[in-house]
């Protein structure tokens, strides 16, 4: 008996092994497609220096064992477009001491604006947010409550962050797929939990397009005043 469930725990293991090959090469397939479409370079294998180079960005430097993966490089009107999936791994320990690693994925998108933005911090607001704002932990406030109540935002600069997001910008996040966004220098970073199908990888370069095609003209004119 105990040698039938330990042989059908090992043919489900391989089951599940021979699954995840198969979806990833069907996602690779897809992916390189999609980028060719684009005029976008592709590239399956593993980078492990990513959270170097942009390390400005606090989610590429979660955990242990970090690399990127499906890589792929391009030009979108006349911005340069790097899309990727992310691989980190956490761990923890039972109640029994056995240590256990935790493996966790996400897709992201860095488009570099090719202007001299400032850090600005945007994501969907959590249960926890609304917690520390009752203890004075609080976020930037916006005119729209609707606004407010959906997105956590953070910047040094709280001014820079009401000069960019004005009420057409805040009227464009709420309808748009909502992802986490962060803007240091002049890239910008967008990503959420769990890795992109194509759509959702046009979604994310589709807010980073929204957000830049709205920055009012007085902030475009001061930067290349400046110049």
């Amino acid at each position: 008996m105990e040698f039938l469930i330990f042989f059908a725990f090992f043919a489900l293991v391989i089951v599940g092994i021979v699954f995840g090959v198969i979806q990833a090469q069907k996602r690779r397939k897809e992916l390189t497609a999609w980028c060719e479409s684009k005029g976008f370079t592709f590239d399956p294998g593993s980078d492990y220096a990513l959270d170097d180079r942009y390390g400005k960005f606090t989610c590429l430097r979660q955990g242990s064992n970090r690399y990127g993966y499906n890589l792929m490089k391009g030009r979108l009107n006349k911005r340069g477009v790097f899309a990727f999936d992310y691989h980190y791994e956490t761990h923890s320990t039972d109640s029994k001491g056995n240590r256990k690693t935790h493996n966790h994925y996400f897709s992201a998108v860095i488009i570099n604006s090719g202007l001299p933005l400032k850090p600005l911090f945007i994501r969907p607001e959590g249960f926890f947010d609304r917690v520390t704002e009752f203890f004075g932990y609080d976020d930037i406030d916006f005119e729209s409550s609707e606004f407010s109540r959906k997105f956590y935002v953070q910047s040094p600069d709280k001014r820079w962050a009401y000069d960019v997001i004005h009420q057409e910008t805040m009227e464009f996040l709420l309808s748009a797929p909502t992802f986490t966004i962060d803007i240091q220098d002049s890239e910008i970073l967008v990503y959420r939990s769990g890795t992109f199908s194509i759509k959702e990888f046009e979604d994310a370069i589709g807010v980073v397009e929204g957000i830049l095609g709205r920055i009012p003209e007085y902030l475009l004119r001061e930067w290349k005043e400046g110049n």
